[in-house]
């Protein structure tokens, strides 16, 4: 490999109403970035307040922005940065950057990254996925990750007076709360991202990479540690053991009111409360405890990179437009616009009066991503994690049952 490396919706046809390309005063033709986002990913005074400042301050440039949906972009990006000049900048989810660095068709801003950025205060789950064989292909734009939802009343009827602070005490609380009529937690039993982070916060791995060969880790003893705690936790409710957070949505679930925790984004939230009203003011947010102190678990981070393809047409503007995106003075913007939790640790103050997004930004410090294969997506396709969770909470022998997910885990990576 030569070179290898979440608001209101704004219509395509307003953005390009709005930064479409045009001439200067004097007869220069003006150049024009063109930038794909995904559909929700900014609101539309966010996007306004962004292109009219930046091309107050870059005499010259047009920003052009077109929005994409999540479903099919992998094909989409694909072809975008293989064709002979796609968009200039393309927001890409973090744990996908690797599969287009693997084409061999992105530019490197490593330079940019250390000389401009401050690539070292970054969050993990978003610098470490677009960084490719010590090559930074990915900059990080914005993050989201788990927190737990709590319904304060069930909490005080209970005597639990505050979040727990170790993983220890979340089980001694939550098994308080699991009486009555009241679930302690709601937790699906193939909630594998929310595993991940046991596994992480344990010292294992989902999958290990050496020598440029990826193999399964389910089995090793700290990812069984990590099983085991998720096996405990899950307990403590009436989550299925067979299926996922989304089967029924745990929101739903949640918003029925006899439920005292949930492991979701903040975003559950709005659902919730659409469902059930009576339920706004009610509900409190903490980090998922670690198992210690001060420490919480580790993390899976969702999020946004920003990528610049080999082929983009105007490729030294598009280098400024990211710098812009993913700087202190527009980072500070989104995440207040928008919930999210900004590419630094060093920025988590910005959200301090959000109590959703500071809990995030907690989390967020210890993040993680899912290992940084250009073939990930082939595991997760299959997702053997999935069924290896169920044996294991329906009875099965942990270790032959992570033996067996380890295998087909390292065979998706060969290929």
């Amino acid at each position: 490999m030569k070179n290898r490396p979440l608001a209101c919706p704004l219509a395509v046809a307003t953005a390009l109403a709005l930064t479409g390309c045009g001439l200067l005063p004097g007869g220069d033709e003006s150049r024009t970035v063109s930038v794909w986002l995904m559909r929700d990913s900014v609101s539309e005074d966010f996007l306004k307040r962004f292109t009219a400042a930046y091309e107050a301050e870059h005499a010259g440039v047009k920003l052009r922005f077109t929005f994409q949906e999540w479903t099919g972009i992998g094909k989409k990006v694909t072809e975008a940065i293989q064709g002979p000049g796609g968009p200039d900048v393309i927001e890409v989810g973090n744990t996908q950057v690797a599969q287009y660095a693997d084409t061999d068709k992105l530019f490197d801003l490593t330079l940019e990254s250390v000389r401009d950025l401050g690539s070292e205060e970054w969050l993990p789950g978003l610098a470490e996925p677009g960084r490719i064989a010590g090559s930074q292909y990915g900059i990080p734009w914005y993050a989201a990750n788990r927190v737990v939802i709590y319904h304060k009343d069930l909490f005080a009827a209970a005597g639990v007076t505050q979040p727990p602070a170790t993983r220890a005490q979340w089980l001694d609380d939550t098994e308080k709360l699991n009486r009555d009529g009241t679930q302690g937690i709601y937790l699906a039993g193939q909630d594998w991202y929310t595993l991940a982070g046991f596994i992480w916060d344990e010292g294992g791995e989902l999958a290990e990479e050496k020598g440029g060969d990826w193999t399964g880790a389910l089995d090793s003893p700290a990812a069984l540690r990590g099983m085991d705690f998720y096996k405990d936790l899950q307990s403590l409710g009436s989550g299925p053991k067979n299926a996922d957070e989304q089967t029924p949505p745990q929101a739903e679930v949640f918003a029925k009111g006899d439920v005292a925790q949930i492991i979701a984004t903040p975003s559950a939230v709005s659902a919730i409360t659409r469902a059930n009203p009576a339920l706004k003011g009610k509900l409190g947010f903490f980090p998922i405890p670690g198992k210690k102190a001060g420490e919480p678990c580790a993390v899976f981070t969702g999020g946004s990179d920003l990528i610049i393809p080999e082929n983009a047409p105007e490729r030294t503007a598009a280098i400024d437009v990211v710098k812009a995106l993913a700087g202190e003075k527009w980072q500070t913007e989104l995440a207040r616009a928008m919930n999210y939790v900004p590419n630094k640790t060093s920025l988590s103050s910005v959200v301090e009066g959000q109590e959703a997004t500071a809990v995030m930004a907690v989390g967020a410090a210890r993040g993680r991503a899912t290992p940084n294969s250009p073939q990930w997506a082939d595991v997760e396709a299959a997702n053997p994690i999935k069924p290896y969770m169920t044996a294991v909470l329906q009875g099965e022998d942990a270790k032959r049952a992570a033996e067996h997910a380890s295998e087909q885990i390292t065979q998706a990576l060969a290929e």
